[in-house]
């Protein structure tokens, strides 16, 4: 029990040299996917005198040292993988070595295996897809718990006299093995929790990407021409900080601004293969600068060494690219990486409206006063505001719901013809209400009842996203206790009907604010199958309205 004091007074100081190291900005590369070489120099120096001070912390019992060596190369291996742990264990053991007694060839040797376990753990998370495990606690307690009990086997094979070795190895298996594996555990989780800190700012810092939605909301109506691409790329590198930021179309640089803007010029031809790849095969290609880096095809002198290159598309056609880079003595951060994607995604959706809004003709551009009316700009910032409260907690159903965000707009904005499948447009409701039901948390749900045989009949399109928008927003979002939304789809006496039913009960005829959506939607109905079709309302105040669109089958099923 003396020992095992002993010992936990020394991992203290370890202790607090992970929190002095956690708070340095030499912890930073560590909340990235991939390290760099320069980061595993660092942290080969760092974990290597840690593995060092181990042993000088020690306690020396049979002409031997009972330490907490083990914390460096078991969390170096963690960490950084097999190379690094086996290089930290290697200097820890040799330093060990050095130091002589009966056990310093077997605890030089079982110091760098220890590292090596760690690098095979961090491997074997890798390949499974665990990377997240990397800081958790108990992952590197039960990796120290094993690599100490190696060492304790190879003492007794190694070291002899064997009778002195097994003494040695029952005065201080249990205190070492105990205390570097908490020492460990709790190293990891100070680590954890600075790097769960730095990812909340990353996520909290992906509001950005909104707020460059919103500053180029205006002139993006425009399109993207040379003026625009400008403007734009003086926002984005406002906004994210990174070395330079160029728009493209599919063939020439429209615009650069930043490190780089010497020989990168605006007019000239698109030579990069990064680019002419991201833009043929329509995918997002990122250099990271370690793994793969970025090399300028115009000037061997360029300093920008990664790039994120992400496609700006309307529906599936590639109109040209946003890219961002970071020069050789900047890293290129995760944030930033998924700040780019999602900037690009959503200005693509803005030009995707521009585009419709000045294709289409009078008639067509009457009918968009319907979508316009449900995709308003309170929809939208009350979502963007929903997201962004959640990335702060759970980054996982932001992203789930930025997915959403995304497919609703798409499908309001994707008109390939007037007419849509109920399933298109079910798929459309689906992410609105999604959206919808983390806003208003428990107070929303939604029941669906689709018979599966009518999914390929085809209804004018937007017929049920501004019925379902009038159940939430003008009854379920009034209500103080629970609402309920129902959409029903069933044949009867040779008809398709659906019905959206809210327990709102919220609809007055002849009233105003939810009236004008359902007369465009019933005039539409009528205007293609007749006016023995289309919608009728029924209504008990305060209890329920349910809407019901009656389609003749036949009429539909093209």
């Amino acid at each position: 029990m003396e020992l095992l004091f002993h010992l936990i007074q020394a991992m203290s100081v370890f202790l607090v040299i992970a929190y002095l190291y956690c708070k340095s900005p030499w912890f930073k590369p560590l909340t990235t996917e991939s390290l760099r070489t320069r980061d595993k120099v660092y942290l080969y120096f760092f974990f290597s005198a840690v593995s060092i001070l181990g042993t000088y912390l020690g306690i020396p019992i049979q002409d031997a040292i009972a330490n907490t060596r083990a914390i460096g190369p078991v969390l170096a291996g963690i960490i950084g993988g097999p190379l690094l742990g086996t290089a930290v264990g290697l200097t820890g053991g040799l330093h060990r070595y050095s130091l002589g007694g009966f056990t310093a060839f077997s605890c030089g040797l079982s110091t760098t295996v220890e590292g090596a376990i760690g690098g095979f753990v961090h491997l074997y998370l890798r390949r499974k897809g665990k990377t997240d495990l990397v800081f958790d606690p108990k992952v590197a307690f039960a990796t120290t718990f094993l690599a100490e009990m190696v060492q304790m086997a190879i003492i007794l094979l190694v070291s002899r006299p064997y009778a002195d070795a097994l003494a040695l190895v029952k005065v201080i298996a249990i205190p070492m093995i105990f205390s570097s594996s908490a020492g460990t555990a709790l190293f990891i989780s100070i680590g954890r929790d600075q790097k769960n800190m730095y990812e909340r700012v990353a996520a909290i810092s992906s509001a950005k990407a909104f707020k460059i939605a919103e500053r180029t909301l205006d002139f993006l109506g425009r399109g993207i021409n040379a003026e625009t691409a400008v403007d734009l790329a003086k926002i984005i590198q406002e906004e994210t900080g990174v070395g330079a930021v160029a728009i493209t179309d599919r063939d020439k640089v429209m615009a650069f601004i930043g490190y780089g803007s010497d020989h990168h010029v605006p007019g000239s031809a698109i030579v990069s293969p990064l680019t002419k790849t991201a833009i043929a095969e329509n995918k997002v290609i990122f250099a990271d600068g370690e793994r793969e880096h970025y090399t300028c095809p115009l000037s061997p002198a360029c300093t920008l060494n990664s790039v994120l290159v992400v496609p700006l598309h309307i529906d599936n056609d590639v109109i040209g690219t946003i890219k961002l880079y970071e020069p050789k003595n900047k890293q290129f951060l995760n944030m930033n990486k998924m700040l780019g994607e999602g900037i690009t995604s959503l200005l693509s959706n803005q030009l995707l409206l521009s585009r419709y809004e000045r294709q289409k003709n009078l008639l067509v551009q009457a009918e968009l006063k319907l979508l316009q009316a449900q995709v308003n700009p309170h929809f939208l910032f009350n979502s963007l505001n929903t997201i962004i409260s959640i990335t702060r907690n759970d980054p996982a159903r932001a992203r789930e719901l930025l997915i959403h965000l995304s497919n609703f707009f798409r499908k309001n904005l994707k008109r390939g013809s007037d007419l849509s499948t109920l399933e298109e447009e079910l798929d459309q409701v689906n992410s609105y209400l999604q959206i919808e039901k983390a806003r208003f948390d428990d107070r929303l749900s939604v029941e669906m009842d689709i018979d599966p045989a009518l999914l390929a009949l085809k209804i004018p399109t937007f017929t049920l996203q501004p019925l379902i928008e009038n159940a939430v927003k003008h009854g379920i979002s009034n209500m103080l206790g629970q609402g309920t939304a129902k959409v029903s789809a069933y044949r009867e006496d040779g008809q398709a009907v659906i019905e959206i039913e809210d327990n709102a009960g919220a609809y007055r005829e002849g009233g105003t604010g939810d009236g004008l959506g359902i007369k465009i939607v019933d005039r539409r109905l009528k205007a293609l199958f007749g006016m023995d079709f289309g919608i009728a309302v029924y209504s008990v105040p305060d209890e329920l309205t349910c809407v019901t669109i009656r389609i003749p089958l036949a009429g539909c099923a093209k």
